[in-house]
């Protein structure tokens, strides 16, 4: 027997799913998770790609089934790959070359599934320069990226690669895509990927004998475009993207890149990509401060007005909107469509008493900044009059092995890395010196000696400062 599950059910649950993960975890795993079926005791939800079926069943699989049991305590969850078409470019391009003639009396290569083939992700036509709405926090980055979508496609690019880094919601996949559109509309080859496709598109490579095939396609392009680089994962994914880095921008072809922290920040790559990627130009979008989220509610609203008419919000509304409904333009997209649900769900008028009341559960206080290792090493070698060569260095002198060690303590209970990372942050330590420095520095805290003041101190510090 089948179970009903209407719109409102889903969209209630997929609100448990996206407090209980986090909105960064949500919008980066869940946004295309649709629920297919419920029936004989089974939930059939499905995703796109199998790379998200993977790591969804992996990671959340618990966290899926928890959430749905409150809807039916007896359930089993599956999670399927739905089929997805490729669509054909809106407009004319010239085609990256997917694919090359096999050499005389080469075997042919093993079928690709269409949806692990290289092809470039498919582009947002909403996503434009002149839709994007300007502020202090990205007119750099904006500025940026017009430069490298307009400039001549034979040429040595300045800002290359270009890297946009900032939070999840604050507009990189924008520009991205708005560079890919850009530079598809002036005749140039663009290959736009997200990190999830690349990856596919190099497993499907090796496992299809064809790997010559994918990196010519993607040393091909005019402009090369790899989003949320952050979930790049797996040795030789990481050394691929690094060769391919290197060989792209050797040729003297832009390569723009995007991901949720700076070149610095990636502790899994080696030096060299990293220093790769921050030796073009790299800028930070940084979060959205209240005129902008104004003109971004402004901007969309005049959008759904036209959609639907009769539907509007009067300005001392969104001004509340900006200051109470979150941090990106995906929370305020949010908060939005919120107001236009009741306003044509239940013919009321959106008054600031429905609108408070429509909005409770989306206000929330502001979220603190995310505490990094290089706040920590800042802060740490102003105190301790060290340099950040001191502390990366072999030195064990006592004014140097110190603060090192209490560097490396808080960057263990401040921030999310693991033991590994935070040694290769340090000079490429091993783990284990990382470990003995953390129970050191603790056992001195918990006995109340000098240095527990001097750690206490600099934690109050690092947090204020992240405030």
């Amino acid at each position: 027997m089948e179970t009903t599950v209407d719109a409102e059910t889903w969209t209630r649950l997929r609100s448990i799913l996206r407090a209980r993960v986090g909105e960064e975890v949500y919008a980066s795993w869940f946004i295309r998770l649709e629920f297919e079926r419920c029936a004989d005791g089974i939930v059939v939800l499905s995703v796109p790609t199998r790379f998200l079926k993977v790591w969804i069943a992996q990671h959340y699989e618990a966290v899926l089934t928890e959430i749905w049991q409150t809807v039916d305590a007896d359930v089993r969850l599956v999670i399927n790959v739905r089929q997805a078409k490729l669509n054909p470019p809106s407009r004319p391009t010239r085609p990256v070359p997917l694919s090359m003639p096999a050499p005389p009396l080469a075997p042919a290569a093993p079928p690709v599934h269409a949806e692990d083939a290289p092809l470039s992700s498919p582009l947002d036509p909403r996503l434009t320069f002149d839709a994007f709405r300007l502020g202090d926090s990205n007119r750099l980055a904006h500025a940026a990226a017009k430069r490298v979508a307009g400039g001549p496609i034979i040429s040595d690019p300045v800002f290359n690669p270009l890297f946009i880094h900032g939070g999840v919601g604050l507009g990189k996949t924008h520009l991205l895509q708005a560079v890919a559109a850009a530079g598809e509309a002036s005749g140039r080859r663009v290959l736009y990927l997200t990190a999830e496709r690349f990856m596919f598109g190099f497993v499907a490579a090796l496992r299809s004998q064809s790997a010559p095939v994918f990196q010519e396609a993607l040393r091909a392009a005019d402009i090369l475009i790899i989003d949320d680089v952050q979930f790049l994962q797996g040795k030789s994914v990481l050394q691929e993207f690094a060769y391919t880095l290197n060989t792209v921008i050797a040729c003297r072809r832009q390569v723009v890149l995007a991901a949720d922290r700076s070149p610095a920040e990636f502790d899994a790559m080696d030096e060299r990509a990293r220093s790769r990627m921050a030796g073009g130009l790299v800028v930070e979008i940084a979060p959205l401060e209240e005129e902008l989220k104004l003109d971004i509610l402004t901007s969309r609203l005049s959008v759904l007005a036209r959609q639907y008419p009769g539907f509007s919000v009067e300005p001392d509304i969104l001004g509340y909107v900006a200051r109470h409904c979150g941090h990106t333009g995906r929370d305020l997209n949010g908060a939005l469509n919120r107001l236009l649900a009741h306003n044509q769900l239940t013919g009321r008028e959106i008054t600031p008493e429905v609108a408070e009341s429509a909005l409770r559960d989306l206000i929330r206080t502001a979220e603190p900044k995310r505490i990094r290792i290089d706040d920590i090493m800042r802060a740490v070698t102003k105190r301790y009059s060290v340099s950040r060569a001191d502390i990366l260095s072999q030195r064990r002198t006592a004014n140097v092995v110190k603060p090192r060690q209490i560097a490396m303590y808080l960057a263990k209970t401040l921030t999310l890395r693991s033991l590994p990372e935070i040694g290769r942050r340090f000079g490429g330590r091993d783990h284990t010196t990382v470990l003995h420095a953390v129970r050191k520095i603790d056992g001195l805290v918990t006995s109340g000696a000098d240095v527990a003041a001097e750690v206490k101190a600099l934690e109050a510090m690092l947090q204020e400062e992240a405030a």
